[in-house]
């Protein structure tokens, strides 16, 4: 888990099925085998997948996909499984190919493609693992071990500080560590970069599997204790039962001074201002000398705190909690961390508690599929450049930009056609809308990797470089020019992503593949599927954050008042409309949670719609499959959110996740007048909604 400001917005396409610790049974250098859900079907809809017995006024959704959803199983190593992980599985399997590749190229030591190539073996050699056992571990145990007061408690606490994050997640507003970093464009002063401090510290998801009194959430706390009491047995750890024990009390108290996450995801509580001076000061407790130091944060005058009462409350914890209890928890996350790279029994404890108790993953995923996991988070860029080479051809980039540029079009007609909006804020608009920075399959710059040093044989002290080399690596922002140029993503990943501070967006290659994006296939399916997908992301730009920071990048609200208050109002009404949605009858999806991501469904689809009926150039639209244009659009939205979830991990994505599940966001059609046109929906049907009660932001 990672931290992720609020100014991150991903797609999310319910990719993230385990955590980096649940692997397989080591096969080393396995290769991956084929699977007949390795590709996903392209050039056209999907008609058998459909249900046409259910109306598409119903339940669109269950129309577009019903039949699927009946015939197809959730594979036994997710916990989730959709279109999006069915592209998924067909990069891993080329990237694997291609790092598989790269481990037989007999490339020069030091070389990107040896790290690369290093990195996997590395982590593959199960054997080798077992026998190390937790010798690679030791001198992070030894530093926990060593620790004899609050200042040198300090210095292990910053020491763990990382800046990683997650954006295929980008929900999480806290991190595993007792604090998370993210270095970004200051918010005030848009010129300079600022190291931003997040809150952190906990095992379980979010502080409601804590704090719920739920018997499910109280059910769930015991077998956490349990499987923290079982990883430190497994470290030969006396006593582990008492020891887990003040482990989740100390856990459960960090959680009760986190924000809640919807308090977490507004942009104007979070962008808090605190001089170094300030730390000791306002949350006493914590030695930040030491912590600071540790971190290599020693620098900085001026920092962003994002949750304040959260950091003050945990720092007290770091000063007046007892060493013996700091020592235990720092010694289990260690192991919890490096879980993945320790042997066997270490990765099958984690597994059983995150993969089959959190999420309902029945086994683990294969160890190549892990492998490949893990060096694309060490050395992303390196492995992302072999991949465009051999996957994304030029025509391909250039088709794709084509289509921003013409959804960028459309919606700067839908700012001209607003008719609440005052002039002066339709300029702004238009002035935020023309710097947008748009990138397409792959960053300008590659990242430079030379700083890395990857060991053959050493998987547990690589990641710890890679670490190291990420955090370095974003701490030398601090006084630089920004560059928006930088991308969050590899090139690899089915993703999107919009950085409403940097006003830019990332389009990863991966995404631009079938049955998101296919040449093959008439433009209204492109429009339904990936133009959705771009407009969702130009959206956030004016999403209910997105609407806060000015073309520069600054914390500013360039609306009038009496334009933000139409615009909140409509932000009001669609908070409305996503509560009313159950997916379980003690669970509600928060309105105000997913609000943003909502708002850019809404926005994203109308200007998707807009911009494929301007590529008609008012001819119109064959007939295709036998479907209208329109129709043909609005199928190939509701079938890119192809997707079924296991109940725990999809009552996991509505308590913690700024996404709604994907069946509710195909509903965001019942917003969009054409759906009801093309479909014929009329009043009494379920998902009708009388004109006044569409909410349409822009």
């Amino acid at each position: 888990m990672t931290p992720n400001p609020s100014f991150i917005h991903s797609l999310s396409l319910g990719l993230v099925a385990s955590s980096l610790a649940f692997t397989s049974t080591p096969q080393i250098n396995a290769k991956p085998k084929p699977s007949p859900r390795a590709a996903a079907k392209s050039n056209g809809l999907d008609l058998a997948g459909m249900d046409l017995s259910v109306a598409p006024g119903d339940n669109f959704f269950a129309h577009a996909n019903g039949t699927w959803l009946k015939q197809t199983p959730i594979p036994p190593d997710r916990s989730s499984f959709g279109v999006g992980a069915m592209v998924a599985d067909l990069t891993d399997k080329r990237t694997a190919a291609l790092i598989q590749a790269a481990t037989q190229s007999k490339a020069p030591a030091g070389s990107d493609l040896r790290k690369i190539g290093d990195y996997y073996t590395s982590f593959m050699d199960a054997a080798a693992i077992e026998a190390l056992g937790l010798r690679p571990l030791q001198p992070t145990l030894d530093r926990i071990n060593a620790i004899h007061d609050r200042k040198s408690l300090a210095a292990v606490l910053g020491s763990t500080l990382r800046a990683d994050v997650d954006v295929l997640n980008a929900t999480n507003y806290y991190t595993a560590n007792l604090l998370g970093l993210w270095v970004a464009q200051d918010l005030d002063t848009p010129t300079r970069y600022a190291p931003f401090l997040l809150q952190g510290g906990l095992g379980m998801p979010d502080r409601s599997y804590y704090l719920d009194a739920a018997p499910r959430m109280v059910a769930l706390r015991a077998k956490y204790q349990a499987h923290v009491a079982a990883m430190l047995k497994l470290a030969g750890i006396a006593d582990a039962a008492s020891k887990a024990a003040a482990i989740l009390q100390l856990e459960t108290r960090i959680a009760q001074a986190h924000w809640s996450r919807e308090d977490s995801g507004e942009v104007l509580k979070g962008n808090n201002h605190w001089a170094r001076k300030d730390f000791d000061v306002k949350a006493p407790g914590l030695d930040w000398g030491a912590y600071f130091g540790a971190a290599g944060l020693d620098q900085p005058s001026e920092f962003v705190v994002w949750q304040p009462s959260a950091l003050i409350g945990i720092s007290a914890l770091a000063g007046d909690q007892p060493l013996e209890v700091w020592k235990v928890y720092l010694t289990f996350h260690a192991l919890q961390h490096r879980s993945a790279f320790l042997p066997k029994a270490f990765e099958e404890q984690s597994f059983a508690f995150y993969g089959k108790e959190l999420r309902g993953a029945l086994q683990l995923r294969d160890r190549w599929k892990r492998g490949v996991a893990a060096t694309n988070g060490a050395l992303g860029e390196v492995v992302g450049k072999q991949y465009v080479q051999r996957y994304f051809p030029p025509a391909e980039k250039a088709r794709a930009e084509a289509m921003v540029a013409n959804i960028v079009v459309a919606f700067g007609q839908r700012i001209d056609h607003l008719d609440w909006m005052a002039p002066e804020t339709k300029a702004k608009a238009k002035a935020k809308l023309a710097t947008l920075k748009v990138g397409v399959g792959y960053p300008d710059r590659w990242r430079n990797y030379s700083g890395l040093k990857v060991v053959a044989g050493d998987a547990l002290g690589n990641a710890e470089r890679a670490e190291l080399f990420e955090l370095q690596r974003n701490l030398r922002k601090l006084g630089q020019p920004i560059d928006r140029t930088e991308w969050v993503m590899t090139s690899q990943t089915v993703n999107a992503v919009n950085l409403p501070v940097m006003n830019a967006l990332n389009f990863p290659a991966a995404i631009l593949q079938p049955p998101y994006f296919d040449a093959h296939r008439p433009l209204a399916m492109d429009y339904g599927a990936i133009g959705a997908v771009i407009g969702h992301e130009i959206s956030h730009s004016f999403d209910n954050e997105g609407a806060l920071f000015d073309a520069s990048g600054k914390l500013n609200n360039w609306w009038t008042p009496e334009d933000f208050k139409h615009f909140q109002a409509s932000a009001t009404q669609l908070i409305q409309q996503y509560d009313g949605y159950h997916p379980f009858a003690d669970i509600a999806i928060n309105g105000k949670q997913t609000l943003g991501e909502n708002i850019a469904d809404v926005a994203g689809l109308a200007a998707a719609l807009d911009a494929y009926h301007l590529s008609l150039h008012s001819k119109a639209a064959p007939r295709v499959q036998g479907f209208t244009g329109d129709q043909q659009f609005f199928l190939s939205f509701g079938q890119s959110w192809r997707e079924k979830s296991l109940e725990p991990s999809l009552r996991q994505q509505v308590l913690t996740d700024g996404h709604a599940p994907a069946e509710y966001r195909t509903f965001t059609v019942r917003n969009q007048d054409a759906w009801y046109a093309a479909f014929q929906v009329r009043p009494g049907q379920i998902l009708y909604l009388a004109p006044r009660e569409r909410v349409k932001v822009w």
